[in-house]
């Protein structure tokens, strides 16, 4: 006989959405991991870059311009790899490409240990942002194609999620392995993901939805320019912009704006401080993908990324004002959660808006594009800096996701819609 507890529990987890783990099959179970460490392991590999960018400036003798420029290097190569493994998505299917930009990323991320100069690790960095941009393309095609819309909203975000977890993960490797080995170590470090695409290769499937359409092989990138396609193309890369604006703005410096002097307007934290506080950043991170999927799944993809854009843009101030180390420690989490939760929304909002025979090249093109306009953040962010300090010059990517929050607006509510 079922207690009036159970009786009472049930109905609440179902509507909370909590119930799905236990329908999910094996062909999902593997899309969401293999997605989802392909995606931490990027994470990783791009942050590595941030953590050690305060001795880069020494040893390369970069100034806090170049540094931010060559940040935006690969963000902006970013776009252009999200566009080259959409097509390549389209074309070959998603597995295969997942797996490519898998090996670029790595592979690059590792030979950043080996420059002797600028120019080279911009030259890396550059690679680097290829695999970074595809990555994202196949592996939120190959999830949303194989989730039911009920729960692709969860999945989705747990998939982004995993990203506040390879933050983390290069935030202690760089704690070990930078006061023994030094920064090239660091890089090389970078290599591991590589090692992900033998077990993609042997037991990840393919995308039905991809494999049954027939129109793959022979649509045309024309489709691209059909007026409904164009208009939500336009409004979804323009809207990421101003999202990813913000965010590589903010986070790209907030290592450098914890650890650096007071005198060169950072907040002076030693290093076990500012490991300690990114951490904490990134548990706040990983909630904010997490309950995004959740929440979306129930109110709906647009509601909820319009709040947490708007609540981003009012944190975000503050957090830059904030001279206390407390006070840095307990913002963080909050600025973290929502600043970087929305991109959960993006993917499955893309995925639900363009037809599957040219949903990676869309989805890439709106997602990279996107980044790829954002590139302009860490240099502008490093640039205003020199004059009013990296506290201040956050206030930019406030407005940033402010304007995100507005963009959003145009576009349509996709909640429950069937992929074909």
């Amino acid at each position: 006989m079922e207690t009036p507890f159970l009786a009472t529990a049930r109905p609440t987890r179902k509507l909370l959405g909590l119930e799905w783990p236990s329908h999910v099959t094996p062909a999902e179970r593997r899309s969401l991991i293999a997605g989802g460490l392909g995606w931490m392991l990027d994470a990783m590999d791009v942050m590595l870059y941030s953590l050690v960018l305060s001795n880069l400036i020494q040893v390369l003798a970069m100034d806090k311009t170049t540094a931010g420029m060559l940040n935006s290097l690969t963000l902006f190569a970013s776009a252009v790899g999200g566009f080259l493994f959409g097509f390549i998505a389209d074309r070959i299917g998603r597995v295969r490409a997942l797996m490519a930009t898998i090996l670029v990323y790595s592979l690059s991320s590792a030979a950043c240990g080996l420059s002797q100069a600028i120019w080279q690790l911009a030259l890396f960095r550059f690679i680097l942002g290829l695999g970074m941009g595809g990555e994202w393309t196949a592996g939120a095609a190959l999830v949303a194609e194989t989730w039911p819309p009920e729960h692709r909203g969860k999945a989705l975000g747990l998939v982004q999620s995993t990203w506040a977890i390879g933050e983390m993960i290069a935030a202690a490797a760089v704690a070990l392995i930078l006061p023994r080995f030094g920064w090239r170590a660091v890089f090389f470090f970078g290599v591991v993901p590589a090692l992900l695409v033998f077990w993609i290769r042997r037991g990840v499937p393919e995308s039905e939805i991809w494999k049954a359409s027939a129109e793959q092989r022979k649509t045309s990138l024309k489709e691209l320019w059909k007026p409904g396609t164009r208009r939500h193309g336009i409004i979804a890369t323009a809207m990421n912009a101003a999202g990813m604006f913000g965010y590589w703005g903010l986070f790209t410096w907030i290592p450098a704006y914890l650890s650096l002097p007071l005198s060169e307007g950072g907040r002076g934290l030693n290093l076990t401080q500012t490991t300690a506080w990114l951490i904490v950043m990134g548990v706040g991170k990983w909630l904010g993908y997490i309950l995004f999927g959740f929440i979306a799944d129930i109110i709906g993809r647009r509601p909820t990324y319009i709040g947490y854009l708007l609540i981003a843009a009012g944190l975000t101030p503050l957090y830059g004002i904030a001279h206390q180390p407390l006070w840095l420690l307990f913002l963080g989490p909050f600025v973290a959660f929502f600043g970087t939760g929305f991109f959960s929304g993006f993917s499955a909002i893309a995925s639900e808006i363009f037809p599957t025979s040219i949903r990676a090249t869309a989805m890439g093109i709106s997602y990279n594009a996107g980044r790829g306009l954002s590139a302009l953040a860490p240099f502008t962010i490093g640039f205003l800096a020199h004059t009013y300090g990296l506290g201040y010059a956050f206030f930019l990517t406030a407005a940033a996701f402010l304007v995100g929050a507005i963009l959003a607006f145009f576009l349509p509510e996709t909640k429950g819609k069937q992929l074909q």
